[in-house]
């Protein structure tokens, strides 16, 4: 099994915002495999389906970003699954807007998210970074990542959200630092 975790946080008035960008991401692997619909489940949005021979759950923790790790863990524990099995797509500001690159394991890179997924988990899972750039300065990060994609970023971010889903079949036979280089803009 694979699981796959997209982060953000839950409510519409994060919907659109950078730091949701795991959230899309899920969705449109979702839409584009014709999952069910999402259930409650693991103190997530979670939806099971199988993609060639391998079951793929896609897990958006509504725990808010910063509490993460509880609902991964739930996940992990009932599916008995190892971190290795565990694919994290989240927002990198440390990476240009539309970049994409993968690791296992690694620090948290100051992502909350990421920090709180370590402590419940261990840091040795995979992550699919999404690049949404910074804004420059440390003090305005917290309200750059809380707000919604300018219209001038949609048109990236739209192409990127496609090549995921289209690619996310690929994911399920190859290790997933192998498949990112699919994902090249």
């Amino acid at each position: 099994m694979l699981l796959c975790v997209g982060l953000g946080n839950p409510g519409q008035q994060y919907l659109m915002t950078r730091h949701n960008i795991g959230f899309m991401a899920v969705d449109a692997v979702a839409n584009s495999y014709d999952f069910p619909s999402f259930k409650k489940k693991f103190q997530s949005d979670y939806s099971e389906r199988k993609i060639g021979d391998v079951a793929v759950g896609l897990l958006k923790p509504q725990t808010f970003m910063n509490l993460s790790g509880s609902s991964v863990q739930s996940a992990m524990a009932f599916y008995k699954l190892k971190p290795e099995q565990i694919i994290v797509i989240h927002d990198d500001l440390d990476l240009v807007p539309g970049q994409v690159k993968v690791k296992l394991a690694g620090g948290a890179g100051g992502h909350n998210g990421l920090k709180s997924i370590d402590q419940s988990i261990s840091n040795n899972y995979w992550r699919l970074r999404l690049g949404i750039g910074h804004p420059g300065d440390r003090h305005l990060v917290t309200s750059y990542v809380l707000s919604a994609f300018p219209s001038t970023d949609h048109e990236w971010l739209i192409i990127l959200l496609q090549k995921i889903a289209q690619e996310f079949t690929h994911l399920t036979s190859e290790k997933p630092d192998v498949w990112v280089k699919r994902l090249t803009l």
